[in-house]
């Protein structure tokens, strides 16, 4: 059974970083896809960032430039390094994992807590 942890989230000031982690173990292999959603209060769960299994990474355009999602080489943590970050990034940060065999299965993370304030 696939299991996702993360780690890294917590308070900052507006124009500071953080970085999460998100480890997985059960089944996850270097090939799988891995990212991130968010999810704010009183909004829908959004797309934030995603590795593939050839390392090419992709944004949701309101953090490009900003984050960076990378991975390490045994391929079974991913990280997010969020900087410049702004109070409409504030949000659950939620790991998700894309197993594609046996069969196209998604695994999430239970989230950690990004809060940007002053």
């Amino acid at each position: 059974q696939v299991q996702l942890e993360e780690s890294g989230g917590g308070l900052v000031q507006p124009g500071g970083s953080l970085r999460l982690s998100c480890s997985a173990s059960g089944g996850i292999s270097a090939t799988d896809p891995m990212g991130w959603y968010r999810q704010a209060p009183g909004k829908q769960r959004e797309w934030v960032a995603q590795i593939d299994d050839a390392n090419k990474t992709y944004y949701v355009a309101s953090v490009r430039g900003r984050f960076t999602i990378s991975r390490d080489n045994a391929g079974n943590t991913v990280y997010l390094q969020m900087n410049s970050l702004k109070p409409e990034d504030t949000a659950v940060y939620i790991c998700n994992a894309r197993q594609i065999l046996p069969r196209v299965t998604d695994y999430w993370g239970q989230g950690t807590q990004v809060t940007v304030s002053s």
